[in-house]
């Protein structure tokens, strides 16, 4: 079965970081906890300059981004887990960026809440947020629905059926490494 992802960009630059991802005051937030992992969500990009808009909308706790673009070094900063959980809390299912912070693009496997593409184009020149995109998992591509171009991404590998089991431990689960629970 094929995995694709649709919907609109929201599109942020190089050097993002977990304080702009979500703010340190709101790491007492428990992700294990229904209610606060949805809060979690609803501050997700807080911390970005206002020059980005909203990621997300006054009265609202889901983003309408389900693809956010970034471009070098997505995700530096502290080695909080937060931050690829609060991004899918608030709605995002991928992040494509030129190139991530290794703890983050860890922290994204481990969690199983993002899906971290890199591309070796900086899409973040050419993409705008709100504009409509098609991330094709099989073909390793993403596609521009606005303009109609079509961008190569390097493959997944090995993390993909990690984040497709939920995280490390669901995927440890299903693979048999430790017991069921």
């Amino acid at each position: 079965m094929s995995k694709i992802v649709k919907g609109k960009v929201f599109v942020v630059d190089d050097n993002i970081d977990t304080d702009q991802i979500i703010p340190a005051e709101y790491l007492t937030l428990v992700p294990s906890k229904p209610d606060e992992y949805e809060k979690l969500g609803s501050y997700a990009m807080i911390g970005l300059p206002d020059r980005y808009g909203k990621f997300i909308a006054d009265g609202e706790i889901k983003t309408e981004y389900p693809i956010l673009i970034g471009g070098e070094n997505f995700g530096c900063g502290s080695s909080r887990e937060h931050a690829p959980i609060a991004l899918g809390a608030a709605g995002v299912k991928v992040v494509v960026a030129q190139s991530y912070a290794r703890i983050f693009f860890r922290n994204c496997t481990a969690t199983g809440e993002l899906y971290p593409w890199e591309s070796g184009t900086k899409l973040h020149d050419r993409f705008q947020t709100g504009q409509f995109a098609t991330l094709d998992f099989d073909n390793n591509r993403i596609t521009n629905d606005t303009t109609g171009e079509i961008f190569e991404l390097k493959p997944l590998g090995e993390v993909a059926p990690v984040i497709d089991a939920g995280g490390i431990f669901a995927y440890a689960r299903e693979t048999g490494m430790i017991p069921q629970r």
